[in-house]
């Protein structure tokens, strides 16, 4: 029986969605093949064995024991005061979101410690988590993207008319780094303009403003790793004046998932083909869900890549591949299988080039 870690929590602000995603895939575990252990990551960065943050309510403490993976201990979890081994596992599931958890940070932790880990590893999440590099990437991969810019925090705002010059209105203003949609505004009009580079700055020192594009919002899942699959596309059907984080997570009635999307073929073949160009040009590896804008003439638009996307039981990604086949504890299977294999492959390379 293998053990899986399922790391979840973390400081960033999208910390309550991995603990929603990190507890549907701990029921969801066959027991049969696997052992859960759950590490928590409270908001200051400390990881925690054995703890159950979700039913942790009233409280920010997390109660169990501190926990670190330190190099070349293949799995190894010590208490960081005592050096007292805790728990070994085989297998890392990183259920994190957004900064410290899905940027390559932890992705590069668990290579040093030499440990199978799902989901894209270092170099992937890195340029997938930054919007700003992410997008120029796909811009010189021929991959059509919509208009942007870039403006950092030392640097002068522009003025309203240049930014509506160069983007039209309205417009969003978002961190480079973040995901769930937190930090973002659309800027209508002028009086809204400066504080929603604000917010944007709050989350993170470089903001990118985007046009808006005008269409339907699309969205397919990806799964493997050298020969990646591409699941049929969903629709998102928004409530909201656009996808927000409470359109997302707080309001029951904030969004539809029309699964799968009302399209032809002929464009279900284009979102799928474009999705999986995406994951392969970003090096990304065992899952990711790519999202589009699809216009009224019918071009499509790839809006962003998220390698680490919610995993709620009703999350766009699982429903997808449920939509295509794949259940949700299979999916599940087939990722841990897949950060097995990448790991022993790459051990294979090392020890092939060493002998």
């Amino acid at each position: 029986m293998k053990k899986i870690g399922i790391i979840c929590g973390g400081k960033s602000a999208e910390h309550e969605v991995s603990l929603q995603s990190a507890r549907n895939i701990f029921e969801a575990l066959n027991r049969e093949i696997y052992e859960p252990i759950l590490i928590g990551i409270d908001k200051n960065g400390q990881w925690h064995l054995n703890d159950a943050p979700w039913l942790l309510e009233q409280s920010e403490q997390y109660t169990g024991d501190l926990v670190t993976l330190i190099p070349q201990h293949a799995g190894t979890l010590i208490q960081p005061k005592t050096f007292k081994d805790e728990q070994t596992v085989d297998v890392i599931f990183p259920i994190l979101h957004g900064p410290f958890g899905e940027d390559g940070t932890v992705q590069g932790l668990l290579k040093l410690a030499d440990i199978p880990f799902v989901g894209t590893s270092v170099l992937g999440s890195a340029i997938s988590m930054d919007k700003d590099v992410m997008k120029r990437l796909l811009h010189e991969a021929d991959i059509p993207i919509g208009k942007f810019f870039v403006l950092y925090a030392h640097q002068r705002i522009p003025s309203f008319s240049d930014t509506v010059e160069k983007l039209a209105l309205p417009f969003f203003v978002k961190p480079a780094n973040m995901g769930s949609s937190v930090g973002v505004s659309k800027v209508h009009e002028e009086r809204e303009y400066l504080s929603a580079v604000s917010k944007a700055l709050c989350y993170d020192s470089k903001v990118l403003l985007e046009e808006c594009i005008v269409g339907r919002e699309i969205e397919c899942a990806i799964l493997g790793n050298e020969a990646p699959q591409a699941s049929l596309p969903g629709e998102i059907l928004c409530s909201h004046e656009f996808y927000s984080y409470e359109a997302k997570y707080r309001d029951e009635h904030g969004a539809v998932l029309a699964i799968p999307a009302d399209l032809d073929a002929s464009t279900v073949t284009a979102v799928q083909e474009l999705a999986l160009k995406t994951f392969q040009t970003l090096c990304c590896e065992g899952l990711a869900r790519v999202d589009f804008f699809i216009k009224p003439d019918g071009a499509i638009i790839v809006n962003e890549i998220n390698t680490m996307p919610g995993f709620t039981t009703m999350s766009m990604y699982p429903k997808l591949w449920e939509a295509s086949g794949i259940s949700y504890s299979d999916l599940i299977h087939r990722l841990i299988n897949l950060a097995i294999e990448r790991y022993t492959r790459e051990k294979t390379l090392k020890t092939s080039y060493e002998s």
